[in-house]
C-alpha cells in the first residue's frame, strides 16, 4: 500500500554523489526538514524518498518497505546475496568507484606473499586458520571458497579501522574497500595478485516484485532510467562547432568524414548567414566527439580550414530507447 518509495544513502560521499547525479538529471531531492529521513522529488511528485544507511537500503528492499534504491555495488553484492527478487536496473552510475580487496601485511611472515597462491601455500588449516577481518562476510566466504580455502579461513567481523587489525594481532589480513590505496599503504598493508574480489561503483537497484505489482512504479523507473542514461552518456562527449569555407554542404561533410569526424550519426552542416544574406561559401559544421578525442578533433578541423572552433558541454543524449530499459523488461519476464 502507499506510493512508490525510493531509498537513498543517508550520509557520506556516496550520499553526496547520488544527490549530485540526481540533480544533474533534473531529479533534485528536496528535504524540508534536515532532521527527518523522508524527502520528496518535485520532478516525480508521486515518489516518496527515504534516506537510509547503505546496508539498510538492501534490507528495506527485501522487506518490501521501499521499491527502488541507489547504493554501492559492494553493499548490494554483500547484503542481497541469494535474493532473486532484487535486481540491478543500472550497473554503472560513474561515481563511488572502488574495489574490494585483500590487505596483506608488508612485513613479517607475509613479506614474501605477493599472490593469492603465495597466501594459500602458507599452510593454513582448520586448526590454524587464516584470520581475516572484514565487514563483508558473505562476499569473503564466497571468495575464499572459490579459491579452495573455505576450511582454512576464520572470518572476523568489524565495521571500521580494519587496517589496524593485523598489527594489533586481531587478524592476519583484512578484506576491505580500496579507493586510492593510500590508507592501506600508510598502514603497511599491500594488495596481492588475485586478491581483488569485486569492482564497485554506484548502482540503481529495485525489487522485481514491486516493479511488477506496484501501480505506476515501472513508469517512474523508465523516466528515471532515461534521464540518468542520457545524462551519463552526454558526460562522455563534447559538441564541437566550426566554420569552414567550401563550395557546398556535401563538400564539407566529405572533408570531415575523410578525417574520421563522423560523430554519432554524421556531421551536421548548414550555411552561415550574415544580416539575412547568405555568406558565400561559408558553412557551419557541428559534430559530437568523445572528450578524450577533443584536441585531435580540433587539429583535424583546422587542417581542413576550420576556424572559430566552439566547444560546448552536453547535458543529455537521448537514444530512441535505453538498452538497459530493454534488459530490465527481459528480467521482469523471468
Amino acid at each position: 500500500a502507499g506510493p512508490p518509495r525510493l531509498a537513498l544513502p543517508s550520509k557520506g560521499r556516496m550520499a553526496e554523489d547520488t544527490l549530485s547525479l540526481l540533480k544533474s538529471c533534473q531529479l533534485s531531492v528536496r528535504k524540508p526538514n534536515p532532521r527527518q529521513y523522508v524527502a520528496e522529488m518535485p520532478a516525480v511528485p508521486e515518489l516518496e524518498v527515504w534516506f537510509q544507511r547503505a546496508s539498510d537500503i538492501v534490507r528495506r528492499l527485501q522487506y518490501g518497505d521501499v521499491d527502488l534504491g541507489f547504493l554501492g555495488y559492494d553493499m548490494f553484492h554483500e547484503f542481497a546475496y541469494g535474493n532473486d527478487d532484487l535486481i540491478i536496473v543500472h550497473d554503472a552510475l560513474k561515481y563511488g568507484g572502488c574495489h574490494l580487496a585483500l590487505g596483506v601485511p608488508t612485513k613479517g611472515d607475509f613479506a614474501d606473499v605477493h599472490t593469492i597462491e603465495d597466501l594459500k601455500q602458507m599452510g593454513w588449516t582448520k586448526e590454524n586458520p587464516l584470520k581475516v577481518v572484514t565487514g563483508y562476510q558473505n562476499t569473503a566466504r564466497n571468495f575464499f571458497a572459490e579459491n579452495g580455502m573455505a576450511d582454512s579461513v576464520l572470518l572476523l567481523a568489524a565495521d571500521g579501522a580494519l587496517e589496524a587489525a593485523p598489527y594489533m594481532g586481531c587478524a592476519d589480513i583484512i578484506l576491505d574497500l580500496v579507493s586510492t590505496g593510500t590508507t592501506m599503504r600508510e598502514n603497511n598493508l599491500k594488495e596481492i595478485v588475485g586478491g581483488r574480489v569485486i569492482e564497485s561503483e554506484g548502482v540503481m537497484v529495485a525489487s522485481k516484485r514491486a516493479l511488477k505489482e506496484r501501480p505506476g512504479l515501472l513508469e517512474i523507473v523508465k523516466e528515471m532510467l532515461e534521464r540518468v542514461e542520457a545524462h551519463l552518456k552526454a558526460s562522455d562527449y563534447f559538441l564541437v562547432t566550426t566554420n569552414i569555407r567550401a563550395q557546398s554542404e556535401g563538400e564539407v561533410a566529405k572533408l570531415m568524414l575523410d578525417k574520421g569526424l563522423g560523430g554519432l550519426q554524421g556531421p551536421t552542416v548548414s550555411s552561415v548567414y550574415s544580416s539575412a544574406i547568405r555568406s558565400q561559401n561559408l558553412f557551419a559544421a557541428s559534430v559530437v566527439v568523445r572528450r578524450k578525442a577533443l584536441h585531435d578533433t580540433i587539429k583535424a578541423l583546422r587542417s581542413i580550414g576550420g576556424t572559430g572552433v566552439l566547444v560546448s558541454e552536453l547535458t543529455y543524449i537521448f537514444d530512441e530507447e535505453p538498452w538497459r530499459w530493454t534488459e530490465l523488461l527481459k528480467k521482469l519476464e523471468d
